[in-house]
């Protein structure tokens, strides 16, 4: 952490275009806080964020991404999930020294309006985001967090919102009865999302066979996890069994790997789930698909749905005690690299939004 401050601009439109900016000292509006950003973690999960930016109906209205933490018609500012401090504080329920986890620009300080706070945390109020989903508005009280542990802090920011995301798809599978698929097949297995899919299905006492589908570089990581049942690299999707039926999780959104898939099981894919596009330099040439329409998975979404089936309460519950029993396996599945600083945090973007970053580790920036 640093007493500079700083952020990092990015183009709405070519979101490879990224530059640090000195970011001076705001006035402090009444009811607002100000937080020193202590780690956050850089997946390609960010540049999904980054291509889902601009409004794209995903929110269902004119919002995207960049209305986080940017107004329109500045630069993007990509929002990341991490750990921050509360360093200056016009809120008397949220002093100076409060410690939180949740989602803040890419930079070194934010300026939050909390709302609705209690004693598990509170809402950012910020107008532009009032109308932005909710579970990304929610900062937690570390203090207040019934699953965490000293030994996760690193963890945390790399694994937990992925986690929580593929937790929720191998829900959205249970709850659909797997599609009535005798595989689900997860594309871009080495991704942190696809690794919390693959455990959270492993827990079911009754489950399909988990295929990791992987690029051939990667192939030997994936099978080192002990997470699928069975590891096929992308050039090898011809050979598998075109009558097995299957149901696709597709977690890297690369049109290619998608065409393989559905054009070589045809009627027998069942679904087709589309949950990232972290590929987000990969055309789509328009190649016409076999077998059913892609669907895109929101987690917001279904978050909302079971907090509302379940309650608040018992949603929290059932996903601490899921993601404790995670948590022990985090340190096998990969090792942790701090960077520190603008020029690190600035580096570390751009090697994710060229594909660069390493599957086996957990890229965390300390600001």
């Amino acid at each position: 952490m640093t007493d500079q401050r700083w952020a990092i601009d990015i183009d709405r439109d070519q979101i490879a275009n990224a530059q640090i900016v000195a970011a001076p000292e705001p006035e402090l509006p009444e009811g607002a806080i100000e937080v020193t950003i202590e780690l956050y973690a850089m997946t390609a999960n960010n540049v999904t964020y980054a291509v889902f930016g601009k409004p794209l109906g995903l929110f269902g209205n004119d919002q995207g991404y960049w209305d986080f933490f940017a107004e329109r018609d500045t630069p993007g500012r990509l929002p990341v999930w991490g750990f921050a401090t509360v360093s200056r504080s016009h809120h008397d329920g949220v002093p100076e020294g409060t410690r939180l986890y949740g989602y803040f620009p890419m930079a070194s300080h934010a300026v939050l309006m909390p709302g609705r706070v209690g004693p598990h945390g509170f809402t950012d109020m910020t107008p532009r985001r009032t109308t932005l989903p909710v579970i990304y508005n929610q900062y937690q009280r570390i203090d207040a967090l019934g699953d965490y542990r000293a030994q996760d802090h690193d963890y945390w920011p790399v694994f937990r919102p992925l986690f929580l995301t593929g937790w929720l798809i191998a829900d959205l599978l249970e709850d659909e009865s797997d599609y009535g698929a005798q595989q689900v097949l997860v594309a871009s297995a080495s991704s942190k999302t696809a690794i919390g899919l693959a455990y959270a299905l492993g827990q079911r006492s009754a489950r399909p066979r988990i295929v990791g589908l992987t690029s051939a570089g990667n192939a030997a990581y994936v099978g080192s996890l002990g997470l699928y049942d069975e590891v096929v690299t992308y050039d090898a999707i011809g050979a598998m069994d075109a009558g097995k039926t299957s149901a696709m999780v597709d977690m890297a959104g690369n049109p290619q790997v998608a065409a393989s898939v559905h054009n070589h099981f045809g009627d027998a894919l069942k679904a087709s789930i589309v949950v990232g596009k972290s590929h987000w330099d990969s055309a789509d040439d328009g190649t016409a698909m076999a077998g059913p329409a892609r669907q895109m998975f929101f987690a917001p979404g279904r978050s909302e749905k079971r907090i509302g089936e379940w309650g608040p309460d018992q949603f929290r519950q059932k996903l601490e005690a899921a993601w404790l029993g995670f948590a022990d396996l985090a340190p096998r599945l990969l090792g942790i690299e701090k960077r520190a600083g603008a020029d690190a945090a600035l580096a570390a973007y751009r090697e994710t939004v060229e594909g660069k970053a390493d599957a086996k580790t957990g890229l965390v920036i300390t600001p």
